[in-house]
């Protein structure tokens, strides 16, 4: 039988606070969300401005980086070049840059999903909020 790590509340509360962190410092208005490696929702935060659907995107954006283990990015870029017949994939709405999944031990075991600024920026908020985890 194979073992591996789970997210706690503790690390979820390291990477949540990272993540804020990282968006404060840079004055963006975002919706934050941690799921754990079957896409369930283990944290939400709406930053104060941060427009009502990110509350919505973000989610979809980490459930998508956990079920498919890999950054919602990839899907987005399947899509826009020109395979819009993965639009049909079943459960996954959050087809958008934004969802990061979280790996230890080569294993993953949840992802964050952001929204609220330029895709790239919102990668970066979840990467500062897993870097705050495995570091």
């Amino acid at each position: 039988m194979k073992h591996k790590a789970t997210l706690e509340l503790s690390d979820i509360k390291t990477i949540a606070a990272a993540a804020e962190a990282h968006a404060l410092k840079n004055n963006w208005a975002v919706s934050i969300s941690i799921v754990d490696d079957g896409g369930h929702l283990l944290y939400l935060q709406r930053l104060d401005g941060a427009a009502p659907i990110t509350a919505q995107i973000a989610p979809a954006k980490a459930k998508t980086a956990a079920l498919g283990r890999r950054e919602s990015k990839m899907y987005e870029d399947i899509i826009n070049n020109g395979r819009t017949s993965f639009l049909s994939a079943p459960d996954l709405k959050g087809m958008l840059e934004g969802g990061v999944p979280i790996t230890v031990d080569g294993q993953v075991i949840g992802a964050v999903g952001v929204s609220g600024v330029k895709s790239s920026d919102d990668v970066a908020i979840a990467q500062a909020g897993i870097s705050a985890l495995t570091h």
